[in-house]
């Protein structure tokens, strides 16, 4: 039969309007206040392939400023996620700060909540690093039961273990100036550092490409030492500094008294690892972003510029 009347006409134009609508896809992406959820959102944002894009945020108004639709988003507040996550059909987990035996249970009510309000897919935001051994380690082994939980929560899903952020190096760099070195415990470690905006680019794409779901992506750039580091940062801000290699108890006790107990003890658990060679492996950057992750070079050369 033909669409030959008026009736028929409007009839059709229904259908496929209510055809377009049931493929739409809607995407929330929590802690969208953070600066990784923030970076997330826009990326997403910026891709413009048709999927409506809301955000998560504990407390909504500090997230304002995205352009995007935000929702109360209370890891600890399950009946809050119920409500929040209606209609949602891909949803980017991104790890909370909570100390490591209370994150476990905040992403299970995620996930449970994610699960009840008919969410087809979950993105986590992971990390890497050692298992065991250091400091930084009961943080690694929340997280990998949080992969776990994810795993078997029977929807579709795709891990991400974030690469150490390289930013904080840069926007520490007037402290390191004024001591004229950088002091660390990961000796001659290699470290597979990233950048938000890199990431942001790569969970974009993990999102809204169904190839992705199953995997377990490391997300990084080429491995750096610590020398090489500090190198790239003296061509970019034109400084001298040099790399002062320090015993593990000795930055640990350094980095507690500037930051206090709980924060002091994960940096130098870092930086053991690193030195330990947790945080030198292959990354999956290419196959989860469709490109490879910006060079060094091209990073500090931007920086130079700026």
């Amino acid at each position: 039969m033909g669409y030959g009347s008026a009736a028929n006409f409007k009839f059709a134009s229904q259908l496929c309007i209510h055809n377009k609508e049931s493929q739409h896809m809607t995407i929330a992406v929590t802690a969208a206040s953070g600066q990784l959820g923030a970076a997330i959102a826009e990326a997403l944002v910026a891709m413009n392939t048709g999927e409506t894009i809301l955000g998560l945020a504990r407390t909504p108004e500090n997230a304002e400023g995205l352009g995007i639709e935000i929702r109360p988003g209370d890891y600890d507040d399950a009946a809050q996620l119920s409500v929040s996550l209606a209609g949602v059909d891909t949803l980017l987990l991104v790890s909370g700060m909570a100390a490591p035996d209370a994150r476990i249970g905040q992403h299970r009510n995620v996930i449970d909540a994610a699960k009840g309000a008919g969410v087809k897919k979950i993105v986590y935001t992971s990390v890497q690093g050692a298992d065991e051994g250091t400091s930084f380690s009961p943080i690694i082994q929340s997280n990998r039961q949080t992969e776990a939980d994810v795993r078997g929560s029977g929807l579709d899903w795709v891990v991400g273990r974030n690469g150490i952020y390289i930013e904080p190096d840069v926007e520490y760099i007037e402290r390191y100036r004024e001591v004229g070195e950088i002091a660390n415990c990961a000796g001659d470690g290699k470290c597979g550092y990233t950048t938000r905006p890199e990431l942001a680019f790569a969970y974009s794409r993990m999102l809204t490409d169904a190839k992705h779901n199953g995997s377990t992506y490391n997300l990084h750039g080429a491995p750096l030492t610590q020398e090489q580091l500090t190198s790239y940062l003296n061509q970019a801000f034109g400084t001298k500094l040099t790399y002062r290699p320090m015993s593990v108890d000795e930055y640990k006790a350094d980095r507690i008294a500037e930051l206090g107990e709980f924060i002091g003890t994960v940096i130098a658990g870092i930086y053991q690892g690193i030195r330990d060679g947790a945080l030198d492996s292959p990354s999956d950057f290419e196959t989860a972003a469709g490109r490879p992750h910006q060079s060094w070079n091209d990073y500090f050369t931007s920086l130079k510029s700026e």
